[in-house]
């Protein structure tokens, strides 16, 4: 680890010495959470181990100049469907729980634009062991009997795991060990290593009655327990069997109660019975008791198989299915069809007419069809014939064939349909059939409506007129077969033959076909006619906006592109400068409008040229200036450097200028530095600086004099002849733990509204929160928080997390401590990093408290997190406090991390935090913590008569 930070150290410093230019990306994964094993393979890709259901926490570190964009990706597989569908855009990849089929490659890609992209890849491994399940099975030719003496039974033990699992098999608590037993065999099949082991019983014998134990063990990986399964092997042991109560197709009507029953006739162990449904989960209103399941007021959708199985390990499973089909019908329609060997249109006498009628119904086969000429039942004869399925037509359609019409045929036709052993009403439609009463249809399009025009979010009818007897119905679609009709429908029925469109959408725009339906009428070849929809919209210009930076004296272009418009023609165009129209400007409408002229000092500014259609006006808007871009901080500026004399610090400010030809030349800098600790905020001092960029080059200034312990306000604006920049602005404050004696004053007690320079941070779910006795809510919960601070009065301040709603279980709130420098990289006697003490107040009460996390944040190329001290649960009504002894290796934060317990009874709380150089002083306090081989040990006032805080308390003594 050293020896990266060595290297990364000999390629950064030519940068930090102001030699640099724009740096490509460069990126490197390290990993947080709860890793097993982080290790490298043979072809140097990382591998990092985990347990199922534990927290994955991958961190990219990047460097570069401006600093790159992170994309988290993964290859396509094994991800799950939520990392699927959105890639993560930001330096930390969080999994919380993670599963087996997230496992896999997962890579970052860091890019700032400059160079090649920084791509690299680590492999997660989920572990995981199942619980095995354990199968008993004959041999084939002994399947009619049951289990007795001199049958080979065979035992598979099947699991689930990651690594593959190794098997151990025990009689009664005895390992059963091949060698030593003849009448058994172990085995793994064929292409099943780790997964199946088979214990092969030859020839039973009154011994191999016993109880059989498969454990199954992933030799401790992830600190995964072993797991087993036990099956008792008794003479009476066999397979299940099971009797149906009802047939295997069963047709009920709609809003029934049906219950289905599987009785067990057979099999030792008492066999488990489940039910399922094919394809599809068992509805939600089903209830499954001993073997029974009810399905309570059945619609159409609880249609389907249903599926009876029986398990107890024995053998195959047994099954039963029964197919359920609740009744469903829908509107009873009707066709006409003249002689049709005729290709006739029309009813006419000495020809055949075939009358046809059909229900959707399900089930089809299930539904009846009467005829009736004039409420007379019609049997079949010579002249009228009934078909009760014609082939002809769609299935369940039944017709009455009139052959040779006669006079005596016109009548008024009844169809009847009715479902024999149903609560459903029948259903009926009546037909008159004479030359006059029924004729062919005629559709036509309005006048002027062929072509129909709605502005774009309006309502608009698209009309078909149709007539003929009986009047059908028109059938409405997109004449684009690739596209549907606004409700998502292939087709839409009107019995009017209107269409309405409301909140139209350029997308709709096109043809629509309107034809008559071959049903509730003439089946005949359908009329048809089409309606051109056409959508109005305002103009689409590019560009939307558009900043555009220029020397002076030389000649801009400022161009609006019409992209697309409906009219395309255009009714006007305007050009303005800060709202004022530019009347010498007359544009052609029908061109792409431009403005060309010379940039001087007197005509910056923001240019709109508005373009109006008649039906709608959309702007093109340019920022014109010739002032100069904005400059870019280096974001690895070194930390502020202390002066050996005084209390002061000195700081190497670093930027870099961003285009800097594009306008006139930049002679220098403006650098003004301002005092954020005074009220008036008065700039302490404003200085130009003589220096002119080049692309890429990293320029700096040195400030000198700054004040320990004040924090100041750094703004910088680029200068030209005419013009001055943006300024951009950055904070630097040094901070610097004090050595013991600890001052008052560098002890945080969140008294002042600045929270003594800590920060949230923005990467959490919520914000820690001030307050004190006086502000908090009298409706709060008697049972968690502080009532006062943690010096007992009411005016003072502290910390804290509101658990309450909207919080929810494991939301986390981060607190970010001022970044502290590091002067001494060694401690005495060069006993590694110099030892800092953390100490705080933390206030941790209620039933239902979370977690407090403390964490080290270590600044370098990238940050580091490590955690220091961790606490759960309920710790009583007081203040305790924690001392924790950390030896950072640079520049450092302390981060406290509360994590929102199972509910809103656990509100935490920190006060009086410092962070002094040396190692933590013995106190009078409640709890004390030091860190042992890394880890953190707590040690609490309610131990102190115990041997374990007596051990405790020595280590502590010892470790400081």
């Amino acid at each position: 680890m050293e020896l990266f930070w060595i290297l990364v150290f000999s390629i950064i410093y030519p940068y930090a010495r102001g030699q640099g230019v724009y740096a490509p990306a460069n990126a490197k994964i390290v990993h947080e959470g709860q890793a097993c094993v982080v290790k490298d393979d043979n072809i140097s890709e990382r591998i990092y181990t985990i347990r199922e259901g534990d927290h994955l926490v991958l961190k990219c570190l990047v460097k570069g100049h401006p600093r790159p964009q992170v994309r988290w990706t993964k290859t396509a597989g094994s991800a799950s469907d939520k990392f699927q569908e959105t890639s993560i855009y930001n330096e930390t990849l969080r999994i919380e729980g993670i599963q087996r089929v997230q496992g896999g490659r997962y890579y970052c890609k860091a890019d700032n634009g400059v160079g090649v992209a920084a791509i690299k890849s680590i492999r997660v491994d989920v572990q995981y062991l199942d619980k095995p399940v354990l199968t008993v099975h004959q041999t084939i030719s002994d399947v009619r009997g049951s289990f007795y003496q001199e049958k080979t039974v065979f035992l598979r033990c099947t699991v689930n795991s990651n690594p593959p699992a190794r098997f151990i098999w025990k009689r009664g608590t005895i390992p059963i060990e091949q060698s030593k037993d003849q009448g058994v065999d172990i085995y793994e099949p064929l292409y099943t290593q780790g997964e199946t082991e088979v214990l092969k019983l030859k020839n039973l014998r009154l011994k191999d009655f016993a109880n059989y134990t498969c454990q199954v063990s992933v030799r401790n990986v992830c600190e995964i327990p072993d797991s087993s399964v036990t099956f008792l092997l008794t003479i009476g042991t066999t397979p299940p069997a099971l009797r149906l109560s009802v047939n295997e197709s069963l047709v009920v009507d709609p809003g029934k109660d049906v219950t289905l029953s599987c009785e067990v006739t057979a099999g030792l162990p008492k066999p488990t019975v489940t039910w399922s449904r094919y394809l599809n989960p068992l509805p939600r209103n089903s209830l499954v008791r001993d073997g029974t399941l009810e399905l309570r007021s059945v619609t159409p959708a609880d249609s389907g198989f249903y599926n009876c199985t029986a398990v107890n390990n024995v053998g195959n499973p047994a099954k039963r299915s029964v197919n359920l089909l609740v009744r469903s019908m829908g509107n009873l329609t009707f066709q006409i069809t003249p002689d049709s060997n005729k290709d006739s249109e029309s009813i006419q006498m000495g020809r055949d007419l075939k009358l046809s009628c059909h229900v959707d119904a399900e089930p089809q086969d299930k539904v009846n069809y009467t005829w009736y000429q004039n409420a007379v039942l019609i049997y079949n004869s010579d002249s009228l014939i009934v078909l009760h399925s014609d082939p002809d037509m769609a299935p369940g359609t039944s017709s009455l064939e009139i052959v040779d019409m006669k006079f005596r045929d016109q009548a008024t036709y009844s169809c009847v349909a009715n479902f024999p052993g149903s609560t459903v009403p029948e259903l009926r439609v009546d037909v008159n059939i004479t030359q006059n009463s029924v004729t062919p249809p005629i559709l036509t399009v309005p006048e002027g409506g062929q072509v129909v025009s709605v502005r774009e979010g309006g309502t608009t009818d698209l009309v078909c007129l149709v007539d003929g007897k009986p009047r059908p119905p028109v059938l409405w679609s997109r004449a684009d077969k690739d596209l549907t009709m606004p409700t998502g429908e292939w087709a839409v029925e009107t019995r009017d033959g209107r269409l309405r469109l409301t909140n139209v959408t350029r997308d709709l725009m096109g043809a629509y076909r309107c034809q008559t339906a071959p049903y509730n009428g003439l089946n005949v070849k359908p009329r048809q006619a089409q309606v051109q929809l056409n959508v109005q919209y305002a103009p689409v210009l590019d560009p939307v906006f558009q900043d555009v930076r220029s020397p002076n004296y030389q000649f801009v272009t400022l161009r609006c592109i019409i992209q697309k418009s409906n009219p395309p023609h255009m009714a006007s165009i305007q050009w303005t400068r800060n709202g004022e129209p530019l009347t010498s400007l007359t544009p052609n409408p029908q061109e792409n409008p431009q403005l060309k002229f010379k940039l001087d000092p007197s005509n910056n500014g923001t240019y709109k040229c508005r373009v109006n259609n008649g039906v709608g006006s959309s702007t093109c808007t340019f920022n014109i200036s010739s002032r100069p871009y904005n400059a870019e901080f280096y974001f690895d500026t070194p930390n502020p450097i202390r002066n050996l004399k005084g209390n002061n610090f000195s700081y190497n400010l670093q930027w870099t200028q961003r285009e800097p030809v594009a306008t006139d030349r930049i002679i220098g800098y403006w650098v003004n530095v301002r005092n954020n600790e005074k009220m008036n905020q008065m700039n302490l001092f404003s200085k130009q600086i003589d220096k002119e960029p080049v692309k890429g080059g990293l320029m700096s200034y040195i400030l000198t004099d700054l004040k320990i312990l004040l924090s100041y306000e750094i703004s910088l604006a680029p200068i030209t002849t005419y013009s001055t920049g943006d300024y951009v602005s950055r904070t630097i404050k040094y901070s610097e733990p004090y050595n013991y004696p600890r001052p008052s004053d560098n002890v945080c007690g969140f008294e002042d509204k600045h929270i003594c320079g800590f920060s949230q941070d923005r990467g959490d779910n919520f914000d820690w929160t001030r307050q004190n006795h006086l502000t908090q809510n009298p409706k709060r919960s008697s049972n968690t928080g502080p009532e006062m601070d943690r010096s007992g009065t009411k005016e003072g301040c502290y910390m804290y997390i509101e658990a309450s709603s909207p919080r929810v279980p494991g939301d986390t709130a981060r607190l970010l401590s001022p970044l502290y420098n590091v002067t001494a990289a060694r401690g005495p006697k060069g006993s590694g990093h110099l030892p800092y003490c953390i100490s705080f107040f933390y206030h941790m009460k209620g039933k239902q408290t979370g977690t407090l996390d403390v964490w080290l944040r270590v600044k370098s190329i990238a940050s580091v997190d490590t955690k220091v001290w961790s606490l759960i649960g309920n710790q009583g009504p007081d203040w305790n406090q924690a001392n924790i002894i950390v030896n950072p290796s640079g520049p450092f934060q302390v981060v406290f991390q509360a994590i929102r317990g199972s509910g809103y009874e656990g509100d935490i709380a920190i006060d009086d935090v410092s962070v002094t150089k040396g190692k933590c002083k013995q106190e009078n306090s409640v709890s004390n913590t030091v860190l042992i081989g890394g880890a953190p040990v707590l040690c609490s006032q309610p131990l102190a008569a115990s041997l374990t805080f007596a051990l405790c308390s020595y280590l502590l003594l010892l470790y400081r």
